[in-house]
C-alpha cells in the first residue's frame, strides 16, 4: 500500500531582483530552505526585453531550465549557442568550469520570458568532469493522462503511471514532473523511496496530503514533503475556478558537504578559493574565458 508523504513546510517565494533587471520568486536557496540535498537553488524567473543573464561563470553544478513563456537564448565560451523555447529544457553541466550568457528573447508583443531554473549539485567525483549540455525539446517530453482525463502529467524526468522520460539528462538522479489538475481531479504520484521531493505551484489551488493531514497551498509556493513515504498526492477541489498547477521534483540526496560561492559549488572552501583564482587567471577550466565576450550579452554593455 502507498504511503503518502507528508508536507515538512510550504511557503511563499517572494520575488526579488536578480542578475540584470530580471524578477525571480527563490524558493530553494533562501533562508526558508537551504541545505535540501542535491537541489541548491529554485528560481522562478521573468525576464522582460532588456533585462537578462550577461556573461557569468559556474563549477560543480548542473543547472537545468525550464521555459513557461516566450524564449531564453544561450550562448558560451566552447562556442555552443543556441534558443529554447515554451516547454523546452535545458540541462547543462557546469563540471569543471563554464562560462555562458542567458539572455531573454524579444517577444513581438514586449511580454517577458517566463521559467523555472533548478542547480542541482553534481556528486563530488564529477565536479571535474567536462561541462556538457543536453537540450530537450517540449515535442520530445512524454506525457499521459489519468483520472479520466483530470490529471496531465508531462513526464520530463523520471516515470509516471507507465510512462517513462526521456534517459540520461543529468548525472545527478533527478524526477522532474510537470503536472495539471483540472477542478476535482487527483492524482497519486510515486517517487524513490528516501529522495528529497518537493512541489512548486504555478497555478491555482492545490491540496496536497491525505484526510486530516491535507493542506491546500495557493500558487507560487514552495512544497518541502518529508523524506518517509513512497508518494505524494494532490488534488483540486471540483468547485475551483481554475487548474492547479505544479513543477514536482525528486532528486537522490548526496552524502557531502556543500560549499557555495555564488555560482561556484564545492566541497572545501579550498576548492571555493581555487575556483575563483582558476576564473581570475583563466586556469583549469577556465582557459577560454580569457577575453571573451558573449555576443547575446553585448546588447547589455554600457
Amino acid at each position: 500500500m502507498s504511503v503518502s508523504r507528508a508536507i515538512r513546510q510550504a511557503f511563499l517565494a517572494v520575488e526579488q531582483s536578480e542578475g540584470v533587471g530580471a524578477r525571480v520568486r527563490r524558493s530553494i536557496g533562501t533562508a526558508k530552505l537551504r541545505n535540501f540535498s542535491p537541489f541548491l537553488m529554485l528560481d522562478h524567473f521573468s525576464i522582460s526585453p532588456g533585462a537578462g543573464f550577461p556573461d557569468h561563470p559556474h563549477r560543480g553544478q548542473e543547472t537545468i531550465t525550464y521555459i513557461l513563456k516566450g524564449g531564453v537564448d544561450h550562448e558560451d565560451f566552447a562556442g555552443n549557442a543556441g534558443t529554447i523555447e515554451a516547454g523546452d529544457l535545458q540541462f547543462m553541466t557546469a563540471g569543471k568550469g563554464i562560462m555562458h550568457a542567458e539572455m531573454p528573447r524579444q517577444n513581438p508583443d514586449g511580454s517577458p520570458n517566463e521559467g523555472m531554473q533548478l542547480w542541482v549539485d553534481l556528486p563530488e567525483k564529477l565536479k571535474k568532469c567536462d561541462p556538457r549540455y543536453r537540450d530537450l525539446r517540449a515535442s520530445e517530453i512524454p506525457s499521459i493522462n489519468v483520472d479520466d482525463g483530470k490529471v496531465h502529467i508531462k513526464v520530463i524526468s523520471g516515470q509516471s503511471h507507465g510512462v517513462d522520460s526521456v534517459k540520461d539528462l543529468a548525472y545527478t538522479p533527478v524526477w522532474i514532473l510537470d503536472i495539471t489538475i483540472c477542478p476535482g481531479g487527483k492524482v497519486t504520484q510515486p517517487l524513490p523511496v528516501g529522495w528529497n521531493a518537493f512541489a512548486y505551484t504555478l497555478e491555482g489551488s492545490t491540496a496536497f496530503g491525505t484526510g486530516k493531514d491535507q493542506t491546500t497551498v495557493g500558487r507560487f509556493h514552495n512544497v518541502v514533503f518529508e523524506q518517509k513515504g513512497d508518494s505524494i498526492s494532490a488534488e483540486v477541489s471540483k468547485d475551483a475556478k481554475e487548474n492547479g498547477r505544479i513543477f514536482l521534483v525528486a532528486g537522490l540526496p548526496l552524502d557531502q558537504k556543500v560549499v557555495q560561492y555564488g555560482p561556484f559549488v564545492l566541497n572545501t572552501q579550498e576548492e571555493v578559493y581555487q575556483a575563483m583564482l582558476d576564473y581570475q587567471s583563466h586556469a583549469n577550466g577556465f582557459e577560454r574565458a580569457a577575453g571573451w565576450r558573449s555576443e547575446i550579452g553585448k546588447s547589455m554593455a554600457h
